[in-house]
């Protein structure tokens, strides 16, 4: 028996194919049938008026943290200030007068100037700590109350002239995570807060990036009680591997709402802190040797490569740099071909990206998880002008993998949160070997991310058997301008054939 139909709507079953329904019919938590109202269900089913909007796939953001997302709702966000004063003022005005002093998503390349120094932050405050996390999360700047709290090596501190300037990169900026790190209450309601905005985004599964967190156990609570809507695949940092196969847990373990994902590495730094590792020079380094970081060495990669397909798991590599990029091919390519494909490793981000990087990686097994969004800084005078020069046409070149074979699952990295915007950065990127169609972005957004999970069975794509889980948009966007798909409104989230999300009520 039909429970709901959902109707008045132009239906997308999969993306980028041009096919069309209008009408999806749902029982229980699954789809039965696609196609015409009245051939889907009985008049009698439950009518779900969709306002004339189009129907897809809910989105996956295959790669993000949404501890974050959280913490930008509850403390002060930084996103889009235009100068060091307007943070400042955002802090002041987000404060609750107790501990740290937090802000999260600035980006100094919105005012054209340097990162955020202590001298900046002192304006906040001078007595109590204070913490400003750049977007990409690699960079933490931090008053000088908070340096003396930290009490980190002078080695790992950015310094100028002889003086710390407050810029912490890397393991100076996980320290400052370990800080401030939240109790598990104040871990729940950064996560509920995030799921309100993904769900308004209309993302019904995320792929959740977590460290020495409460988030799997708070993710496990919420799903005990009832109160999670989306359905999120953990993926957990490299240090949680050992705990992992401890306890016998496996890729793809879990319940219809929490599954064991990958486990995730650094393998280099980010382009921003130039600490991506690069095969030639930044063109912005004073040092002719400047290529970046290791986070973590080629040998130890091919090591935990082994052991992660050894335990049945997948493996998150981020690497951003060619030279970090070229790495993670040649380890999985040591492990085997077939234990290989078996795991559907991923690699994340791989932004920067030469001709034959191209071509491994479309003829590899490896996810290509990858985050349209960061196109905005793919423009001349961009971000990635300044520190690549030329090579800027070298990143995210999501047309030339696609044609290459790769498998490619779009992500957020919560930069910010929003698949529209990653879909209109993806048709508009600079270049054709940049640029995509609206289908195929949102087919990487929906799809991409399913096979990323091994959830291609349950999601994905609107076919009969599925998961009901979908995102109703107010408009077109096939028929839109490319610059202004990112405004087109979700209207509706349905998740497990739930409305969870309804923007007109």
């Amino acid at each position: 028996m039909v429970d709901r139909v959902f109707t008045n709507c132009e239906v997308r079953p999969r993306p980028g194919d041009g096919e069309t329904a209008r009408a999806v019919a749902v029982t229980g938590d699954r789809i039965t049938a696609v196609g015409d109202p009245e051939a889907v269900a009985p008049a009698s089913a439950e009518r779900v008026d969709c306002g004339g909007g189009v129907l897809l796939p809910g989105f996956v953001d295959a790669h993000t943290h949404l501890d974050v997302v959280g913490r930008r709702e509850a403390e002060a966000d930084l996103g889009g200030a235009d100068g060091p004063a307007d943070c400042v003022d955002r802090l002041l005005a987000a404060d609750d007068g107790d501990g740290w002093m937090l802000g999260f998503g600035y980006d100094e390349g919105e005012w054209g100037g340097r990162r955020l120094r202590a001298s900046d932050l002192d304006e906040a405050s001078a007595d109590r700590p204070v913490a400003a996390f750049r977007e990409d999360l690699h960079t933490v700047s931090v008053n000088h109350a908070a340096l003396d709290r930290l009490d980190l090596p002078a080695s790992s501190v950015e310094s100028e002239d002889g003086a710390p300037t407050g810029v912490l990169v890397e393991d100076a900026a996980e320290a400052v995570f370990d800080a401030v790190a939240p109790d598990r209450e104040r871990t729940r309601e950064y996560l509920l807060a995030a799921q309100d905005v993904a769900l308004a985004e209309g993302v019904t599964a995320v792929h959740d990036m977590v460290r020495r967190s409460h988030a799997p156990r708070v993710y496990r609570d919420l799903d005990l009680a009832g109160d999670l809507a989306l359905r999120v695949r953990l993926n957990y940092w490299r240090d949680h591997l050992d705990a992992v196969r401890e306890v016998g847990l496996a890729t793809n373990h879990g319940s219809e709402r929490v599954e064991v994902g990958a486990i995730k590495t650094f393998v280099d730094g980010a382009i921003g802190s130039s600490t991506a590792r690069l095969r030639e020079p930044y063109s912005d380094a004073a040092d002719e040797d400047a290529v970046g970081a290791w986070r973590l060495p080629p040998d130890e990669l091919r090591e935990l490569v082994a052991e992660v397909s050894e335990a049945g798991l997948q493996l998150s590599a981020h690497a951003i740099g060619d030279a970090a990029i070229e790495t993670v091919l040649e380890a999985v390519a040591a492990v085997g071909e077939g234990e290989s494909a078996n795991a559907r490793h991923r690699v994340e981000h791989a932004e920067v990206l030469t001709g034959d990087l191209v071509e491994r990686l479309g003829a590899s097994a490896l996810v290509v998880s990858a985050q349209p969004n960061f196109h905005r800084w793919a423009g001349p005078g961009g971000l990635y002008a300044d520190r690549l020069g030329e090579r800027r046409v070298e990143t995210n070149r999501f047309r030339d993998l696609l044609d290459a074979g790769a498998t490619l699952a779009f992500g957020s990295d919560c930069m910010p949160l929003g698949p529209l915007y990653g879909v209109e950065h993806a048709v508009t990127a600079p270049t054709p070997g940049q640029r995509l169609t609206v289908g195929e972005a949102i087919r990487a957004y929906t799809h991409g991310g399913a096979v990323a999970g091994f959830d291609e069975h349950r999601l994905g794509t609107v076919e009969t058997g599925k998961l009901a889980d979908f995102a109703v948009l107010a408009a077109s966007p096939w028929t839109v301008a490319a610059d202004a798909v990112a405004d087109v409104d979700v209207t509706m989230t349905v998740s497990g054939g739930e409305v969870v999300f309804d923007a007109r009520r």
